[in-house]
C-alpha cells in the first residue's frame, strides 16, 4: 500500500504544488538509517519520503493517532507505527531497533510534535541509533504551511544534511546522548540557514 499510496499522492501533489527539488541527496547513507527531519506541517511528512523514493519510510507517530480503527489501519498500512510521546516504554525501542536490524528506515521528528519556532529536541533518535549502530541522517523541509500555500505552487525544498554516525561501542550513557542531540540541533540550525 505504501507504493500506492505513494503513486497517488504524488500525481495529485505534482499537480497542485510547486516543483520539488531534493538538495544533498549524495549524503543519504546506504540503509538502515534513522532520517530525522524537522517538523513544522504535515507536508514535511510527504515530502521526505518522496524525497527518499523509492525507499520506504517507516515513521514514529503519536499514539493518538492511532485511536480510531480506520486511521490505525491506513498508518499502519503506511508503515508508521505509534510511540507514547508522554511515557515511553519499551515498544518506543523495540520496534524501530527491530525494524532497523531488517535494513529498515526509521523516520523521527525529534521535536515530537509539529511547530514552527525553536524547540528542543527529544533524545530517542539518538538513543535509538546509538543502540543500533547506525546512522542518523538529518533533513530540513522548506515549502508550503497549508493547502492553501500549496497552491501558490511555490518551490519545495527538501534538504538533507551530513550523517551523524557512532563509533563502535560507543557509551549509550546520558551526557553523550546530550552531545550528540545538540550535533544533530547544530546540523538542522545549518541546514535552515543555507537558503
Amino acid at each position: 500500500m505504501y507504493s500506492f499510496g505513494y503513486r497517488v499522492v504524488r500525481t495529485i501533489l505534482t499537480i497542485l504544488g510547486g516543483k520539488l527539488k531534493i538538495e544533498n541527496k549524495n549524503k543519504i547513507p546506504s540503509s538502515p538509517y534513522i532520517v530525522v527531519c524537522t517538523h513544522t506541517t504535515w507536508f514535511d511528512i510527504i515530502y521526505l519520503a518522496f524525497s527518499l523514493w523509492p525507499m520506504p519510510i517507516h515513521y514514529m507517530a503519536k499514539q493518538e493517532l492511532f485511536t480510531l480503527k480506520p486511521i490505525k489501519y491506513l498508518l499502519t498500512k503506511l508503515n508508521a507505527f505509534p510511540v507514547n510521546r508522554d511515557n515511553p516504554g519499551p515498544s518506543s525501542l523495540k520496534i524501530p531497533l527491530k525494524l532497523l536490524k531488517n535494513n529498515k528506515v526509521v523516520g523521527i521528528f525529534p521535536t515530537g510534535t509539529r511547530t514552527t519556532e525553536q524547540a528542543s529536541l527529544k533524545r530517542g533518535a539518538v538513543t535509538i541509533a546509538m543502540k543500533s549502530g547506525v546512522s542518523i541522517l538529518p533533513a530540513i523541509y522548506k515549502g508550503p504551511l497549508t493547502f492553501k500555500e500549496l497552491l501558490q505552487r511555490k518551490e519545495i525544498v527538501v534538504r538533507f544534511g551530513e550523517p551523524i554516525t557512532f563509533e563502535q561501542g560507543i557509551n549509550t550513557n546520558k551526557e553523550t546522548i546530550d552531545q550528540k542531540t545538540q550535533e544533530m540541533k547544530q546540523i538542522f540550525d545549518e541546514l535552515e540557514a543555507n537558503n
